[in-house]
């Protein structure tokens, strides 16, 4: 699988602009998989939930997913990026993937970060992974990384790669996922935005560092961490499915989930 990160620096509300700025960073680097950030085309600063209703728009119809889904038929591949999804009348903070055979879904954020439990719903569909013909797909959204059920419900149900978008505005995602990786044997694609949004007199900086993983908890590749970039790395997805720490030690068969909790 040759997975790219798309590191971008939105301006709140510019739906189009923001969709375009990403689209331009694709197209100048082919990948079979591109991770978008969290909420990359509506921001993030929200200030009433009336705003996030007039930027989110349901899955599958809205000019977002149509944007995306074109770029994937055009060029073969697969994108996971984050949106405000509404769904009927719910707010949530989703994950979509897109791919260019027609499958697609959604993960539902479900561990909410502070003010985003004044807009949205916690997230409702578990940790989904999904088949493609690259390799298999789970999917977290930004503060999920802080909760280690996430990344290992997710290596459990057989994710061979996590797709992590995300809005980082604390330190210490980065140097965290490689634990993360590590303990799962799973690889990893955090995608972060760059820039800071000053919005009713709260201002929030996003700290960039957007990096891919390996399954032995090696940075592949990290992000600067104010500047809009992207970059590709290709990975050996059986690697993700071998468990074994030595020969007589497996991360998964060695579990003792009857004495958790």
């Amino acid at each position: 699988m040759k997975i790219s990160v798309v590191q971008t620096d939105p301006q709140f509300g510019e739906k189009k602009k923001n969709t375009d700025q990403a689209l331009q960073l694709m197209r100048s680097l082919r990948a079979d998989v591109y991770v978008l950030p969290e909420l990359f085309a509506s921001g993030y600063n929200f200030q009433t939930v009336d705003e996030v209703r007039s930027l989110a728009e349901p899955f599958r119809n809205g000019d977002t997913y149509l944007a995306l889904k074109k770029f994937t038929e055009n060029q073969r591949c697969y994108i996971v990026y984050g949106f405000p999804e509404l769904d009927g009348d719910i707010l949530y903070n989703s994950a979509g993937i897109i791919g260019f055979n027609g499958i697609d879904g959604i993960y539902r954020k479900i561990h909410l970060f502070d003010r985003e439990k004044i807009f949205f719903q916690p997230g409702n569909l578990g940790f989904k992974v999904f088949e493609t013909p690259f390799g298999r797909i789970g999917i977290m959204i930004c503060f999920d990384w802080y909760f280690p059920e996430s990344a290992r419900t997710l290596a459990i149900k057989g994710a061979h790669v996590i797709a992590h978008p995300a809005n980082l505005v604390l330190p210490n995602c980065p140097n965290s996922m490689p634990t993360r990786c590590l303990e799962n044997r799973i690889y990893a694609a955090t995608a972060n935005r760059v820039g800071s949004e000053n919005r009713g007199g709260l201002q929030l900086s996003y700290i960039g560092q957007s990096e891919i993983v390996s399954t032995k908890g090696e940075i592949l590749h990290r992000a600067s961490p104010d500047k809009p970039e992207i970059f590709v790395e290709e990975i050996d997805v059986v690697k993700a499915e071998n468990k074994n720490v030595n020969g007589r030690n497996n991360l998964f068969d060695d579990r003792r989930p009857e004495y958790y909790l």
